[in-house]
């Protein structure tokens, strides 16, 4: 019996309770139960892309306009619809945005801006409108904008302007765009400071005449300017907008905009609000500095919460409060840190009050590397988006709403580093604590983070890389169950196929039941010769005495009536045929470019014979030796028998075609509406520039390129698609090759296409169709050896411990804990003398370094060798790109001109393992190790492992 400030729980019932002297007398009982927080079982949730790649073009923030509909912005200025009933994305509108900066020398970059942000009005479902904020096409000003959006289209011609600010386009950055409404119509709307990012990664208060795009006291330190700042405004059913009560600055102060709600922000991301406390949370991403400096503190993001409205430090403070200098520009000189106790703006930028409010600390912050604060958000690259505040109270009863132990808490996501957290607050809103929410799963480049109004948790993701499209943008949903969950079935028989009789053992080994429930197995096996036969129990036999196709149908029961089923088929009256493919000589893990291998293939067919005694002919064997493009997994093809045909690159843009509608204005041969494919390959061929131009003009759409009709534009369609369907195109005029015949057995030499990079691998296939019988169809068996490129990435592991991929900026596997490891099974190392680990510790994410052990079958098995301590390297990138220049501009320009990848290239050592005098299949195992390394750090990254041929050393 547990006491508490009411009285007493019973059995879980709230029961009164009445102390007479020592006595307590239990009155009475209510039923309503304790709620359990206890933290959930992570089998409870259940992630799921919603959409597939390609669909989605730099996607930006998103809305819900029902539980299964919602808008998304896309910062080219697509808006598009997606249905998460019937997983359809579509385009219902266009904003015309700018998405270029242009310098004072006239020098152009792409922009971070466009369209930013949107948010349905709450209500929407009477009004039908949505707020958009967006970079004005023409003049140099970010538009808060408010559109009707009806039967499945954005109506252009119901657009009002509600807001608008200036927006300097000489110099990247920083534009916000998070928005979010409270329970009184009011609309939080964030907005970046628009300034430059000094190249030493502090704070930005260069007061120097021509230089007022690097001064953040223009924007975030001044009251007099939207910019840097969280508004807060009501906006009105005519278009314009009121002030609410509450604001930072009361309206018709001096010197002020009344519609700040908090001010000194550098770049404020998504804001969401806790609908209980009416407090406000978002993500704050800050300065680049790795190490403190003279000039302040090194960089720091943040996610934060405002009780109320008030000023947040930047660019004067950053973190709890950490100081910058104030420094001079002019003459390099520092007079002193700013004072907490008494900030001021007397920048001659400032068109605000001189004396600000004093500053409030971040809620949490975080720097590159490891956080004495908060050693839970590890280390790496940084950029806070922000996330929701979940409240019970927000969604609707039912097992698909997230569990009691969530009440209060923000769910957080961080846009480089992949991973959801839930931090906990007290009853007045400060922080408690934090912990990882789904921590096997990765949600690397999340922009926007929401509930849906049903109570799912949906994760949109922009992607790998900035300013463009990229193939892993993609809507993820997150849904809880919290009743009985249905049965896990695995389904199977110890044959697939056989001769008459066939004696068959059903098996259901892998089904499991996450709530332990008693199973009962019921199995179908049915035919269409009329065989029908029912059987009980988890493993039971069958014999089949009619050949024919037979399926076999497996339900499981749950003790709560729940049941799940699956099914397969199985042939009788044919026994298929033993395929054997044999590499004699040569490793048989990898292949090396021109080096031969001896191989043997051999065929036993039950009832069609043997290749040896003649009876299967050596024609009617399939041998397929081929180069798969890199991008192909050649284990996953050898595992799950993939077709040679889906390892031609081109092929996608061929089905792209096919999908699309294009082939009702072209052919492939012959002239229709528009060109046919041959004559536009005839024609840009060789041009290269040409090429890209079709790609844009694919997307774009055209007209009086080959005639008068117009090509109708494809905004869906990624620029990697459209460059796809370019390349299959291009292709139609190749000569074609007749297909080399392959002996079954001999010595062949694996090459590379002219075409290809070498960074593919090698499929060895080998296959029998037999002959089959009056009642069974014929059956094929093939049989697939896989060699991998002996270069390989390290995410190509079997089996790992303790890592962290990164996908933000760029892909890195990091090791993040002591004894962390990565292993590679059965890996054939005869003929291999080394292998060459690829490995940086990175000073950007604060990498402490550690030695890689190489050990055989376990990660504490025979060890073969330790690597040197691998450490960050001191390199001035800058410098060394230059002197790179300097020798490729005095070598006359030969090869392809440095880039910053060429330099960041230094970073990485290799490190040789001598494994000459290992032959044989072995388990390998990388296992990193740093006693020093606390919880959070990053050790270090493996990025490639290359496997050298004796003979390549020799």
């Amino acid at each position: 019996m547990q006491q508490d400030s009411n009285g007493f729980k019973v059995n879980g019932f709230n029961c009164l309770k009445l102390a007479v002297s020592s006595l307590v007398l239990l009155i009475s009982c209510n039923e309503e139960p304790v709620a359990d927080l206890s933290p959930p079982e992570e089998n409870r949730f259940t992630t799921t892309v919603l959409t597939e790649p390609g669909e989605l073009d730099e996607p930006m923030a998103f809305t819900f306009l029902n539980d299964t509909e919602l808008l998304f912005v896309e910062r080219k200025g697509g808006v598009k619809s997606f249905n998460a009933d019937t997983r359809i994305v579509k385009t219902v509108g266009n904003v015309p945005v700018n998405t270029i900066y242009t310098n004072k020398e006239g020098q152009t970059r792409t922009a971070e801006e466009g369209l930013m942000g949107i948010v349905a009005d709450p209500d929407f479902p009477k009004n039908n409108w949505v707020y958009m904020l967006y970079a004005d096409p023409d003049e140099p000003k970010h538009v808060l904008g408010r559109w009707e959006y009806k039967n499945g289209k954005l109506m252009d011609e119901t657009k009002k302007i509600v807001l608008e600010y200036p927006a300097q386009r000489e110099v990247c950055c920083h534009t916000g765009g998070g928005m979010v409404f409270d329970k009184n119509g009011n609309l939080f709307l964030t907005i970046g400071n628009n300034t430059a990012n000094p190249p030493q990664g502090t704070s930005n208060l260069d007061e120097r005449p021509g230089h007022e795009t690097s001064d953040d006291q223009r924007t975030a330190g001044n009251s007099n300017d939207l910019r840097g700042s969280i508004i807060r405004i009501h906006p009105e059913d005519d278009g314009s907008y009121t002030i609410p009560q509450g604001n930072l600055f009361p309206k018709g102060t001096p010197k002020t905009r009344p519609e700040i709600y908090t001010m000194g922000h550098r770049n404020p991301w998504r804001i969401s609000i806790d609908n209980e406390t009416g407090f406000i949370y978002w993500g704050e991403v800050g300065p680049d500095a790795s190490d403190d400096l003279d000039q302040g503190p090194r960089g720091y993001d943040e996610f934060n919460q405002a009780k109320g409205p008030g000023f947040f430090g930047w660019p004067y403070f950053i973190g709890d409060n950490k100081p910058y200098a104030d420094y001079d520009y002019e003459t390099d000189s520092i007079y002193g840190y700013f004072d907490v106790e008494n900030p001021i703006n007397t920048s001659p930028n400032n068109t605000g009050i001189t004396n600000l409010p004093p500053p409030q600390k971040a809620f949490f912050w975080y720097p590159y590397g490891y956080s004495e604060e908060f050693p839970q958000m590890g280390s790496a690259g940084r950029s806070a988006t922000g996330g929701p505040i979940f409240r019970e109270a927000d969604f609707p009863e039912s097992d698909q709403r997230f569990p009691a132990y969530f009440e209060g808490k923000w769910l957080i996501t961080e846009f480089m580093r992949g991973w959801i957290f839930a931090a906990t607050m007290d009853e007045n809103g400060d922080y408690v604590s934090m912990e990882p929410f789904l921590p096997k799963e990765n949600f690397s480049s999340a922009i926007d983070m929401q509930f849906s109004p049903g109570g799912d948790l949906y994760v949109l993701e922009y992607g790998s890389a900035w300013f463009r499209g990229n193939e892993n943008a993609q809507i993820k949903r997150i849904q809880y169950n919290g009743g009985n969950r249905i049965p896990i079935i695995q389904a199977s028989a110890d044959k697939k196929a056989g001769a008459v009789p066939l004696n068959l053992t059903l098996s259901s080994e892998g089904t499991m039941d996450y709530d332990n429930d008693e199973l009962s197995y019921d199995w179908t096996v049915e035919s269409d010769n009329g065989f029908s036969k029912s059987l009980n129990g988890a493993n039971p036999e069958i014999t089949l005495e009619d050949a024919g196709i037979y399926t076999v149908n497996l339900q499981v029961t749950d003790s709560e009536g729940n049941s799940n089923q699956q099914q397969f088929k199985v042939t009788a009256g044919n026994e298929p045929p033993n395929v054997d493919l044999q590499i004699v000589e040569g490793n048989q893990s990898f292949f090396f470019p021109d080096n031969p291998i001896t191989y043997k293939i051999n065929i036993v067919d039950k009832e069609d014979g043997t290749v040896s005694d003649g009876s299967i002919k050596e024609e009617e064997v399939a041998v397929n030796f081929d180069y798969a493009p890199e991008g192909f997994d050649p284990i996953e093809i050898a595992q799950n028998h993939v077709s040679t045909d889906e390892w031609i690159t081109l092929s996608k843009g061929k089905s792209l075609i096919n999908e699309s509608d294009c082939l009702s204005c072209h052919r492939v041969d012959i002239r229709s509406i528009g060109p046919s494919y041959m004559e536009v390959a005839e024609k840009y061929k060789n041009d290269v520039q040409a090429q890209k131009e079709i790609a844009q003009r694919i997307i774009n759409g055209s007209v009086g390129i080959w005639g008068e009709h117009a090509m109708s534009a494809h905004p869906d369609l990624s620029e990697q698609d459209a460059t796809l369907i370019i390349e299959y195109i291009m292709g139609l005029n190749d000569p074609k090759q007749e297909m080399e015949k392959i002996p079954l057995s001999g010595s062949y030499t694996t090459t590379v296409p002219k075409k290809e990079n070498g960074k593919g691998s090698y499929l060895l296939r080998a296959a029998y169709t037999d002959k089959g019988s009056s009642n069974v169809k014929p059956l094929t068996t093939e049989k697939i050896i896989a060699l991998r490129n002996p270069v390989i990435t390290s995410e190509e592991y079997d089996d790992a411990a303790g890592t962290k991929l990164l996908i933000t900026p760029a892909r890195a596997l990091k090791m993040n804990k002591n004894n962390s490891w990565l292993s590679y099974k059965n890996i054939d190392l005869t003929g291999i003398s080394e292998i060459i680990i690829n490995a940086e510790a990175s000073l950007r994410t604060k990498d402490i370094g550690g030695i890689i052990e190489v050990r055989l079958n376990s990660p504490d098995g025979t060890l073969v060798a330790t690597t040197e301590k691998i450490t960050p390297l001191e390199i001035d990138f800058r410098a060394e790109r230059q002197k790179l220049r300097n020798e490729w501009e005095a070598g006359g320009k030969k090869g392809p001109e440095p880039s910053f990848s060429t330099v960041f290239a230094l970073s990485k050592q290799n490190l040789p393992i001598d494994v000459k005098d290992l032959n044989g299949f072995y388990d390998i195992y990388f296992v990193v190790k740093n006693p020093e390394a606390k919880e959070g750090e990053m050790l270090l990254q493996i990025n490639t492992l290359e496997f050298i041929k004796e003979s390549e050393t020799s």
